[in-house]
């Protein structure tokens, strides 16, 4: 739906403004063309972000931010007045920022409370279906819950500014995600300790936090094998976290020559860092995916049970290898049956994969290098 002149927003009169994402680092970063399309339709106002501690990195540094605001999910854990003692600080700070706009991105139940309890004049959140009236009446404005999944989650987040009356262009739908001087840095200096410094190389990501999304590790061994036959330099990252670092370890095992290895070493800005280098990123459909887009890198995604014309890569160059034979997908399921295992994306074979490696290199020869 579109703001009709009856309900659209005067921005002139938007100071401060708050978007909420409080969702995994990937939603966070597909959030991030919101900011610098209201900043400019709101000319001077100043907008924050609230999302989940642990994806700060994915806004902080953002030139289009004023301030980010986090809470932390290990709130949970804490004693009843200790957890009330953060949540009333994070109150306060909201507060003190005296929003005229909020702009929530989520079905989560705290951008209601918020839009009754921060004296915002609008207040704009998805319509989501079965929600209550408390729910509905806690917003001025309700944008649509698109009806299927073909629509992609930048575009998904971007309707809730034209809800208000706010047309984005297309040169600002892009990523924006800052790695830092320091993070650049210490890459540089991990780079030059593998004798890659100022050399082109594959940067391959294998894992993802669900399994469920993941390629069979013998067939990413194989991959990383056929890279490094065509002359490719290759390095491999992963999440510090039990099972991403079991991944690749046992990826490593099966390469009868070693990538260069820095899974558990890199933060996320870290990570930013180094994919913005790479030649191209090799990956499943996982944060760091995103984030190489975000950086402008060319991407190979392997998709499975989630779909690629919602969650695939956003704005760069870029090959999704996915099944042609499996009907039911994209089925939004975790694995076939529950299983934790997807049948349409274990059995993608290397051939495609490494097809859509060299048509993209092809294509984007003398483009993006290190």
């Amino acid at each position: 739906m579109l703001a009709g002149p009856r309900d659209r927003v005067d921005l002139a009169t938007v100071r401060r403004a708050l978007v909420v994402k409080l969702r995994h680092h990937g939603d966070v970063l597909l959030a991030s063309p919101v900011f610098p399309v209201l900043r400019a339709a709101a000319g001077n106002a100043e907008i924050d972000a609230l999302v989940y501690e642990d994806t700060r990195p994915m806004l902080e540094g953002h030139p289009d931010i004023a301030q980010v605001h986090g809470i932390d999910r290990g709130w949970k854990q804490l004693s009843a007045p200790a957890r009330a003692a953060r949540e009333w600080r994070l109150f306060a700070a909201l507060r003190a920022r005296r929003y005229d706009l909020l702009v929530h991105l989520s079905e989560h139940p705290r951008g209601a409370w918020l839009a009754r309890t921060l004296g915002v004049r609008h207040a704009v959140a998805p319509n989501v279906g079965g929600k209550s009236s408390y729910w509905k009446n806690s917003f001025t404005h309700l944008f649509a819950q698109p009806l299927n999944a073909r629509r992609h989650m930048v575009e998904w987040n971007l309707d809730a500014l034209r809800r208000i009356g706010i047309q984005p262009s297309p040169e600002e739908r892009r990523l924006g995600l800052v790695a830092g001087p320091e993070a650049e840095a210490r890459v540089r200096t991990l780079l030059v300790s593998h004798g890659l410094e100022g050399r082109p190389f594959v940067h391959v990501h294998p894992a993802s936090r669900w399994s469920f999304k993941c390629w069979p590790e013998e067939r990413m061994a194989e991959l990383v094998g056929a890279l490094q036959a065509r002359g490719h330099a290759v390095v491999l990252t992963g999440a510090p976290t039990g099972d991403e670092r079991r991944q690749v370890s046992a990826i490593l095992a099966l390469c009868p020559r070693k990538p260069a290895d820095l899974s558990g070493q890199l933060s996320l800005k870290e990570l930013a860092a180094l994919t913005a280098r790479a030649r191209l990123f090799i990956g499943v459909d996982s944060a760091p995916m995103h984030m190489a887009a975000a950086m402008g890198t060319p991407v190979v995604a392997l998709f499975g049970p989630s779909g690629e014309a919602q969650w695939g890569p956003w704005g760069v160059p870029h090959r999704v290898v996915a099944s042609l034979t499996h009907a039911c997908r994209p089925c939004g399921i975790d694995g076939c049956g529950g299983s934790k295992v997807s049948d349409c994306l274990v059995t993608l074979p290397g051939e495609r994969v490494l097809a859509a490696v060299d048509e993209l290199l092809q294509q984007t020869a003398g483009t993006h290098a290190a």
